[in-house]
């Protein structure tokens, strides 16, 4: 199976969304990732919903999780506020390299395989020539996994 036969439409937003937004988006329709496309549609970065995850939690919990214990519900409550005004770009991760983009002859193994590399949730299926990139669809690694395990 191809790529392109693989692929589905999926999700994306631009990269000065809003964050809060894209994060609702994201949790309304339980997907592992977002899609971050330019003005012209083609595809710039992967936005993992733990990305957005990390956003929320204050940056001494990270570094601290114990404290974590020490926040009660309603200070936890309003972590969705450390999002607000934020563009999606201003949440990328600043070493957010160039999302995975398979070809659409790409075989699912291929495609694996690049997933696998990148560590991605989804690839992004498309043409690209000179000018331009022309997005078909996304792979998510769910889908891949379903049609990978269906044929033994």
């Amino acid at each position: 199976m191809r790529a392109r036969d693989l692929a589905v439409e999926y999700e994306t937003v631009l990269v000065d969304s809003d964050a809060l937004d894209a994060a609702r988006l994201m949790a309304d329709q339980k997907l592992p990732a977002l899609l971050v496309v330019d003005r012209a549609g083609a595809p710039v970065a992967v936005m993992p919903a733990s990305q957005l995850v990390k956003v929320l939690v204050p940056g001494y919990v990270i570094e601290d999780p114990t404290l974590a214990a020490v926040i009660d519900e309603k200070h936890a409550d309003r972590l969705g506020r450390a999002l607000a005004g934020r563009s999606v770009g201003d949440c990328l991760p600043a070493k957010a390299g160039p999302p995975p983009i398979a070809a659409p002859d790409d075989t699912a193994l291929e495609v694996a395989a690049l997933m696998a590399q990148v560590r991605s949730p989804l690839v992004a299926v498309a043409e690209k020539d000179r000018q331009s990139t022309r997005l078909l669809g996304v792979i998510t690694a769910s889908h891949l996994l379903h049609q990978l395990l269906e044929n033994p």
